[in-house]
């Protein structure tokens, strides 16, 4: 209800998150739909009841001011992270439709309620929150939109709330594959199998007992409510452990190049706006961003900006100089190769390319010596001397000697990380203070040697 995940242990939201269930944790478009839904259906159909009111009064926009109100009581509730505060202006948009006598599901609604969210918080639309929560909305209006107008077989109205379940896990999930493996190189493949298994009791018992314990509460008489939810709860974490546990669950997947994102965005806003067969001219640019996806090249080297780690791509993966220390980074650079190795792993490859205080290795026809220890930048020269073209070090003040270069401590203190690849007889390099680019709080570059 809150968003606390403090008490959940580790092994539990590794499940949820290989199952593709970790958005049932946050506080977002799936909650506060199925709660302001919840309220807006049983007071209106609660009015409904009483033919005397309902002939006299707007039952239906008595209903929204109501589930508005509940809406924004969950997102007092809940802290209003940013992610609770999208997904409010994003069902208050469609309830004020309702208030104005206006279909309340229809991309006018989801176009407004993304331009409120961009207003106040314009950094949103570089997150992977925003990208996900606005892609699967549109997808699920444009689907729905074209099945309502559908004019051939319709399934038997007794199948329509679970066809409808099928439909939106597949079409949400769908729309939000792209975003979700470029922000965190991997798919769930049984990901559909269980959102089918889980969503569905989300929204029937978990949401509404929310809703009953919170009236419930001040009677004292909550538990009643929370022991409906148990078992509930209980079958969607078995799902998330069953489903993450089964063979191939999780694929890895390498970090898309700058243009496959927004190619993908495209073709999925030309099929959601045209209307007609033109709409189809959509899939060409996502046809050719997951070409391009497909063929994308990770850099060759990379350099933290410590200048204590660094890894380079080899036949079986990226060899990392060393198995523990900057794990974080050192994690980063794996799911974006999209490698599911260990830094353990990846630091045995090529074992023999490390000495006790060296890593040496090819770099196209750049020899290249990474060195460490308490005295690694007297040890330059010597390594220069035994063929080093290059040499990187996290120590400071080291001295170039005239037939090489260094990459030191300082000299990463103003580029930050660097990725250098080959470029016919020298290297391109890439640091990411150009990436930033330059502002007023950021270093500036350093000079090429």
């Amino acid at each position: 209800t809150t968003g606390d995940r403090s008490a959940m242990s580790r092994d539990t939201l590794a499940a949820l998150r290989g199952s593709n269930l970790a958005h049932l944790l946050a506080i977002s478009g799936l909650h506060m739909g199925l709660l302001t839904s919840f309220v807006f259906a049983a007071v209106r159909m609660g009015l409904s009841l009483i033919p005397g009111l309902a002939l006299r009064v707007p039952v239906k926009k008595i209903a929204a001011v109501l589930a508005l109100a509940a809406g924004a009581f969950y997102l007092a509730l809940s802290g209003g992270n940013v992610a609770t505060q999208r997904a409010f202006i994003m069902v208050a948009a469609m309830f004020v439709a309702v208030l104005f006598d206006r279909r309340a599901l229809t991309l006018r609604a989801v176009a407004l309620a993304a331009l409120i969210v961009l207003v106040l918080r314009p950094e949103s639309l570089t997150e992977p929150g925003f990208q996900m929560s606005f892609a699967a909305t549109t997808a699920l209006v444009t689907v729905f939109g074209a099945l309502r107008d559908w004019r051939g077989w319709r399934a038997p109205r007794w199948a329509r709330p679970a066809l409808a379940v099928v439909v939106s896990s597949a079409v949400a999930g769908l729309a939000t594959a792209p975003f979700s493996a470029a922000t965190f190189n991997q798919v769930s493949h049984y990901g559909l199998l269980a959102n089918l298994l889980a969503v569905p009791l989300m929204g029937v018992v978990v949401m509404p007992g929310a809703v009953l314990a919170a009236v419930l509460a001040p009677l004292g008489l909550s538990w009643l409510a929370l022991a409906v939810m148990r078992p509930a709860l209980e079958w969607i974490m078995w799902v998330a452990h069953w489903v993450s546990g089964l063979d191939g669950a999780i694929g890895q997947v390498a970090s898309p190049g700058p243009l496959v994102v927004p190619l993908i965005a495209l073709g999925g806003l030309i099929v959601a706006l045209i209307g007609g067969r033109l709409r189809w001219l959509g899939l060409g640019p996502v046809v050719v961003a997951l070409l391009m996806w497909m063929n994308a090249e990770r850099p060759v080297l990379l350099i933290s900006d410590t200048g204590g780690l660094v890894g380079v791509m080899g036949p079986e993966g990226r060899v990392l100089n060393k198995a523990r220390g900057e794990g974080f980074v050192a994690g980063l650079w794996l799911g974006s190769d999209g490698d599911p190795a260990t830094q353990q792993s990846a630091a045995e490859r090529l074992a023999g390319a490390h000495a006790p205080d060296a890593f040496w290795f090819d770099l196209g026809a750049t020899r290249v010596a990474h060195l460490r220890g308490r005295q690694a930048a007297e040890r330059v020269a010597s390594a220069c001397a035994a063929g080093a073209d290059l040499v990187i070090l996290a120590a400071k003040g080291s001295d170039p000697p005239k037939d090489g270069r260094v990459i030191d401590g300082a000299y990463l203190a103003r580029t930050g990380a660097l990725a250098i690849d080959p470029d016919g007889e020298g290297l391109h390099e890439v640091s990411a203070s150009a990436l930033a680019g330059q502002r007023p709080w950021s270093s500036p570059s350093a000079p090429r040697r």
